[in-house]
């Protein structure tokens, strides 16, 4: 099977589901060197007159380091029976891990754009912005229940460049 360009706005998938109960693997770096982690907070939408998606990354993840010197990740999302290999990549790092191999997923590599031949759709997206979270900030002091390292994730949002889905 392979993949088709899409227009992201003729997308169907709920993003709620999408992203958070289905989850998605954020990748990063250059084909030579990269590392990807699953991931069940983000978003998509328009901004800035752009079709955007927005990811969020703790600087305490080995995959911050990749993002923080690309120019681009992307996004991969999978169907239900590849939660295995989302449950691996989510709880082992790439610091002492080869995820993919470990994970058996098969990876892309389009320029600097590294993505999985078994995803069912890709986003691949270019930096154009990022921001800290600020504790204060927080207007529910239940968020800081979920930051006990005081790790505050980092928001990137990427313009999607390249929409594709897979073809059946």
């Amino acid at each position: 099977m392979s993949f088709k360009e899409i227009k992201p706005v003729l997308l169907t998938d709920n993003p709620f589901k999408l992203i958070g109960t289905d989850w998605m693997l954020i990748t990063a770096g250059t084909p030579e060197s990269f590392n990807t982690m699953t991931a069940g907070w983000g978003g998509m939408g328009i901004l800035w007159r752009r079709e955007v998606c927005f990811c969020f990354i703790r600087p305490t993840r080995y995959t911050y380091k990749f993002i923080e010197r690309a120019q681009s990740f992307t996004l991969s999302f999978f169907d239900e029976r590849y939660r295995e290999a989302l449950n691996f990549c989510g709880s082992h790092s790439g610091r002492n891990t080869n995820k993919v191999k470990e994970s058996g997923l098969t990876t892309v590599k389009k320029a600097d754009f590294i993505y999985f031949a078994e995803a069912r759709l890709v986003l691949l997206c270019k930096k154009i912005y990022f921001q800290d979270f600020r504790p204060e900030c927080f207007l529910d002091p239940e968020i800081y229940t979920l930051y006990p390292e005081k790790d505050y994730h980092r928001m990137y949002v990427g313009e999607i460049i390249t929409c594709l889905m897979k073809e059946s």
